[in-house]
């Protein structure tokens, strides 16, 4: 996935709100007109707007502060398990797997 700027964030907010008016669209995101008509205008939102911004509009925040996917840190994670000699594939496979649904739950858990 290409990386995602702020500048680019802010202009995906403004097309999916449309038409529709600030306070509207800022209680959806749960935030305050305020600080949502701030973001449109390029203000560098707070952590917590950004999150509930990114939320909103399904785009992963690592994406905007430049880092790698997760299915590519995944993929570094089963390449260490499988070059472990001591380990069988199977258990090297069963570790990652496990390894990758964690991390799949916290970041349900965490919102992302």
């Amino acid at each position: 996935m290409a990386e995602i700027s702020l500048e680019t964030l802010v202009e995906q907010l403004k097309e999916k709100r449309g038409g529709r008016g600030i306070r509207e669209v800022a209680e959806q995101i749960g935030i305050s007109p305020a600080t949502l008509s701030r973001v449109e205008r390029g203000n560098l939102p707070d952590l917590e707007t950004f999150k509930n911004i990114c939320q909103w509009l399904e785009v992963d925040p690592g994406q905007v502060l430049g880092f790698r996917p997760a299915e590519e840190v995944n993929a570094v994670v089963r390449v260490h398990f499988k070059k472990e000699a001591t380990l069988k594939k199977e258990t090297a496979t069963a570790l990652a797997d496990l390894i990758m649904a964690a991390q799949k739950q916290m970041q349900q858990e965490e919102g992302l």
